[in-house]
């Protein structure tokens, strides 16, 4: 999918493709900060956030880079491109309910449980 997709209120942080020393196969991250910059989404090889299970982990951070920061693991997939698929389902969900700071962990939650169940 295309960065231009993105719904207006998420801009990609970072994105990187890698290929680990011990794989053959390439890697891909993605980091997507919301523009109240205080919620983040990533895209990630499950082991890279200690785990066991093979592919991708989509990711959301309450208040990214500060001490209360909040993290939670919304849903783990085989590829990529279904994890990023995934992230930008949230996205839409999660704008749709943001209504301000007073919202966000309201919104980030009915996000969360519907790209969870999502199919």
């Amino acid at each position: 999918m295309d960065d231009a997709d993105l719904p207006p209120e998420w801009a990609v942080h970072t994105a990187r493709a890698y290929t680990p020393a011990d794989h053959e196969r390439e890697h891909q991250y993605r980091l997507y900060d919301h523009v109240s910059k205080d919620l983040r989404l990533k895209v990630a090889p499950a082991s890279l956030d200690d785990s066991d299970q093979p592919g991708y982990a989509l990711t959301v951070t309450s208040y990214p880079e500060l001490e209360c920061s909040e993290r939670q693991r919304v849903r783990t997939v085989l590829t990529f491109d279904r994890c990023d698929e995934l992230a930008r389902r949230f996205m839409l969900l999660f704008s749709a309910r943001y209504d301000g700071a007073g919202s966000l962990e309201a919104a980030r939650e009915y996000a969360a449980v519907r790209t969870r169940s999502h199919r």
